[in-house]
């Protein structure tokens, strides 16, 4: 009976460890009592964007993805250089990041309320995630209390983002390193069913994939010259649609272009060089991705964990582009 009793002490103990560095201090309604009204400001904001531009819920749901990659969940990629420092924003795979001055608007309106209690980390959090089903997407829970970092550098987006000419064996290293598992690839990946791409990121693999002028063949040869024609070599201004035809809606088409061969990254291609995240692509190609939004909201709860920063640590930025 005794070691029976030690044996549930230890399991209710390494239980209770795992919760702590899964959620570290956040909760769903934080602010229920300190700032009451913080998160409907955030969604009023948010809406009266995308309403006028329904292209920003991919910008935010992005910029989401980068900031937590990077040093966690933590605003890091909201700040701005400085003459002694390059911050994330400085970094290529963020170049393209759109959507700041949404969080911006969203922390100016929230401040005017509740001064120095709503963490610009939270504020993009809560974006993503409401931005997202204002374009008949997915809702998923989003615990508060994520506290602001104080460190951004150039560097460390480099070293964590996952690049679009990874292979799956790159992609699911990254994303382990992150505690996301392989079917978290899969179903992340379908963030692309929304949102734009440069010519540039996708562009060697239609010009010259090997280096010798080749054109890579795991992409359908049907729609090479469709996007060849939108996107010319040496490209760097015009945009393609991840996903032709409902770019500005959120639903499970990503997966049968993909199940086509017809992703436009190297990343996206990918996805049908390992048996699990195959699997996963070929079940939501069929029948209008059954489980894409409840496995989509899945993940998106345990990417808006990663590595927060609570309690004491960090800071709450007076404004999100600058520490204080």
């Amino acid at each position: 009976m005794a070691n029976t009793l030690k044996y549930l002490s230890v399991l209710v103990l390494v239980f209770l460890v795992i919760q702590s560095a899964n959620g570290q201090g956040l909760k769903l309604g934080f602010y229920a009592k300190s700032c009451p009204k913080a998160e409907s400001i955030i969604h009023k904001t948010v809406a009266s964007y995308v309403s006028y531009n329904p292209t920003f819920p991919a910008a935010l749901l992005r910029m989401h993805f980068h900031d937590c990659f990077v040093r966690g969940c933590d605003g890091s990629v909201l700040l701005n250089s400085t003459s002694t420092n390059q911050t994330e924003k400085a970094a290529i795979p963020n170049l393209s990041l759109r959507g700041f001055s949404i969080i911006d608007a969203a922390k100016a309106a929230v401040e005017k309320v509740c001064p120095g209690v709503v963490s610009c980390a939270d504020i993009l959090a809560l974006s993503a995630r409401d931005s997202v089903a204002m374009i008949k997407g997915p809702w998923w829970n989003v615990p508060t209390g994520r506290r602001d970092g104080r460190v951004s550098t150039i560097g460390d987006a480099f070293i964590h983002l996952p690049p679009p000419f990874f292979n799956v064996t790159q992609l699911k290293a990254s994303f382990a390193s992150k505690g996301l598992n392989a079917k978290d690839l899969a179903v992340l990946s379908g963030g692309h069913t929304i949102g734009i791409a440069n010519c540039a990121g996708f562009s060697q693999r239609l010009y010259n994939f090997t280096g010798k002028g080749d054109t890579d063949p795991t992409l359908d040869s049907e729609y090479v010259p469709r996007l060849k024609s939108k996107c010319k070599p040496n490209d760097f201004v015009t945009n393609a649609e991840m996903d032709p035809g409902s770019f500005k809606t959120f639903d499970s088409s990503y997966y049968k272009l993909v199940a086509k061969r017809r992703g436009l990254f190297t990343s996206d291609a990918a996805l049908l060089d390992d048996a699990e995240t195959k699997a996963y692509v070929r079940s939501q190609a069929r029948n209008n991705g059954p489980t894409f939004f409840k496995d989509f909201a899945v993940s998106m709860e345990k990417m808006n964990t990663i590595e927060v920063l609570s309690g004491n640590a960090g800071e709450i930025r007076k404004h999100c582009a600058f520490i204080n």
